[in-house]
């Protein structure tokens, strides 16, 4: 059986998820009656397509994938770590998940149901305000992934996933496989191996088996797509205190 937060004065700085501290004391204190820790295991289902939105997964290590799922082909328009949720797209009006949520990297998270979730936000609108800036930025993380996928090359599409998840993981290594990314991002994997060869050979990461270090940050930014930026720029903006700028899904470099 899983127990329930107990929230103290001093919960903030025990609460590693950013949306969550970005939350205000009494938001939050309001909020921990409803939170159960859970342990993430790699390929765990958080979400399933076509289901009810029963959860929303407050990410605190770890990373998970979201992806859509077609004729036995994957693919995956978001990466969520710490930064973010899984389940927030029933903000949005969403009734039933339009994606599968997996575990990539093992960690943990914060549940709380969505049944409890709406009535403290009922009561307390400016949880709801902040969970809406994230949902809306993840909603753009989706569409501009599907669009690089048309627009960007695989060494830009490449240099772009490796960013994002780094920053989502707030690490520089990545236990991920060129299988993996070949299967997510839908390239061929000879092209996605020759990719981090060249990368390697740049200095820009170093390759180990089954993990992916990132040597030259700023270098491997400069090598993305610009859907990186326009990314965590959306990110950026629905942290407290950011502006609500526009970004146009279709502008690509």
């Amino acid at each position: 059986m899983l127990h329930r937060l107990n929230m103290g004065p001093n919960t903030r700085s025990f609460v590693q998820n950013a949306i969550l501290t970005s939350i205000s004391l009494p938001d939050l204190t309001a909020m921990g009656g409803f939170l159960e820790p859970v342990a993430l295991k790699e390929r765990m289902v958080l979400q399933e397509a076509k289901r009810n939105i029963e959860h929303v997964y407050f990410i605190e290590s770890g990373l998970t994938s979201l992806r859509i799922i077609a004729e036995g082909s994957i693919f995956e328009t978001a990466v969520i770590g710490y930064r973010g949720a899984v389940g927030a797209a029933f903000l949005m009006g969403e009734s039933l998940s339009t994606h599968q949520c997996v575990v990539l990297l093992p960690g943990r998270a914060l549940r709380i149901r969505v049944a409890d979730l709406r009535r403290i936000m009922s009561d307390r609108p400016d949880i709801q305000e902040q969970l809406s800036r994230y949902a809306q930025a993840l909603s753009l993380h989706c569409a501009q992934a599907g669009l690089c996928g048309v627009w960007h090359d695989q060494s830009r599409r490449l240099a772009s996933w490796l960013c994002l998840a780094s920053d989502n993981v707030g690490a520089q290594v990545l236990p991920v496989t060129h299988d993996y990314l070949s299967s997510v991002l839908g390239l061929r994997r000879a092209g996605v191996t020759e990719t981090l060869i060249r990368f390697e050979e740049q200095g820009l990461i170093r390759k180990m088996r089954g993990v992916l270090e990132i040597n030259e940050r700023e270098r491997l930014e400069q090598k993305a797509c610009c859907c990186y930026k326009l990314i965590s720029g959306a990110y950026a903006s629905a942290k407290p205190g950011g502006q609500n700028l526009r970004f146009d899904a279709r502008s690509h470099g």
